[in-house]
């Protein structure tokens, strides 16, 4: 019997159960952190790894461009990285966004979970004006 497909959610499910902790347990905050912030926000597994992307309605632009995606996890040589391709049009007064990289991504840095619940309300604000940027 063929193997049914799993959802976008059950992938990022799936994915956070094989992870070892403490990153399992971060990502999973992570997780909740996105799809708490707003109803137009879904999640995917995207360049292997956890992601969240904005569901709703935009006006047109080159795939290339990563304006749908939010933000994607990061797992490398046990730091977890939070990295948002335009994080570089996100207004951060909290200065949690890092990096200066030429393509416009800035990177969220995580120890684990306790980091992670810190950060939260600063992780909230640079979701909700990301959101507010959208191209509608």
């Amino acid at each position: 019997m063929a193997k049914s497909k799993l959802s976008d959610s059950e992938q990022v499910t799936e994915h956070i159960q094989k992870l070892q902790q403490p990153a399992a347990e971060a990502v999973e905050l992570i997780r909740q952190i996105f799809l708490t912030a707003d109803k137009q926000i879904s999640e995917q597994i995207k360049w292997n790894s956890p992601s969240f992307y904005y569901n709703g309605d935009m006006k047109p632009f080159d795939p290339k461009e990563y304006r749908r995606d939010i933000a994607v996890t990061n797992l490398h040589k046990g730091r977890l990285m939070l990295v948002f391709p335009t994080g570089a049009k996100i207004d951060d007064p909290s200065g949690l966004l890092e990096g200066k990289f030429t393509d416009g991504r800035k990177i969220v840095n995580f120890m684990d979970a306790d980091d992670v619940k810190a950060k939260e309300e600063n992780l909230r604000a640079v979701i909700k004006d990301w959101l507010d940027k959208v191209e509608k």
